[in-house]
């Protein structure tokens, strides 16, 4: 017995170093970031900072013309993260719970789409967008990835997990399927609801590549768009460039943390049934 409890905390040991290197490994990267963008001028990554500022926040702020970035970045990942959650809750809701011929062939197809870059389909989006007269507006940074495969799968995992029997009452006291899904399903499955939310919202607000092809509007820039113009102008003033990218990255921080609690549990409780 001595020698299984030996074993168990020598297993938790190592298993508490292992997290505490991986721990260092992400975090040491944001904290040489952060302490660069504290430097004055001159400063270069991983130099000893003497003279600490906030300056560097306020030019890169105004210089880089964040303000609007930040509005078009904000709008543009809201909407795309309202119609993924919306498609992906109808769909996915019909694949786990509604018996129609080819449903799995269908699931199939869904699931291979994850395996294809969005880069492959740039060409035959960009000439549906251009003919439909949507290049350099909103839409044509919202509707390619209205909805999403991975979406559509979590969320159909997720239902599978929520017993039948619930649904069953519900449509014994005369509710319908949308009454089900809304009033029933939907707030059974917030853990996958904000999953679904961060990956989105995270995923837009980082996304360099639809700004870039899209639009060439000054106007429709969004943080990623300014945050790579920005480091062209300003390639050897290092602290102005990591304030720049502090900047950009403190929005999806913050909403991680806010969120991590139901993600971690979306992400635990979403397994992997047929």
């Amino acid at each position: 017995m001595s020698k299984l409890k030996w074993n168990l905390k020598n297993g938790n040991l190592l298993s508490l170093l292992v997290l505490l290197v991986g721990v260092v490994v992400i975090l040491a990267p944001l904290v040489v970031v952060f302490l660069t963008s504290l430097g004055g001028e001159g400063t270069t990554a991983g130099m000893a900072i003497n003279n600490w500022t906030l300056a560097n926040y306020h030019q890169a702020w105004e210089q880089g013309k964040f303000l609007l970035a930040f509005a078009n970045s904000t709008l543009v990942a809201i909407a795309v993260t309202a119609f993924q959650i919306f498609t992906s809750a109808l769909a996915g809701y019909a694949l786990a719970r509604l018996k129609f011929r080819g449903r799995q062939g269908l699931l199939l197809v869904v699931v291979a789409t994850l395996v294809i870059p969005f880069q492959l389909l740039v060409i035959p989006i960009f000439l549906v967008l251009k003919w439909g007269h949507l290049i350099n507006t909103y839409w044509a940074l919202i509707l390619p990835t209205a909805a999403n495969g991975f979406g559509i799968f979590l969320l159909r995992q997720y239902f599978q997990t929520i017993p039948v029997e619930l649904e069953e009452a519900a449509a014994i006291d005369g509710a319908n399927r949308l009454q089900i899904l809304w009033e029933i399903m939907l707030p059974l499955a917030r853990p996958a609801l904000v999953t679904l939310f961060l990956f989105t919202f995270i995923g837009e607000w980082n996304d360099l590549f639809k700004p870039l092809v899209f639009t060439t509007k000054p106007e429709l820039r969004t943080v990623q768009l300014a945050l790579a113009e920005f480091q062209q102008q300003f390639t050897n003033n290092w602290p102005l460039m990591m304030a720049a990218v502090t900047i950009a990255t403190i929005p999806v921080m913050v909403l991680f943390l806010i969120g991590q609690r139901q993600f971690i549990q979306g992400i635990a409780t979403t397994g992997i049934k047929n």
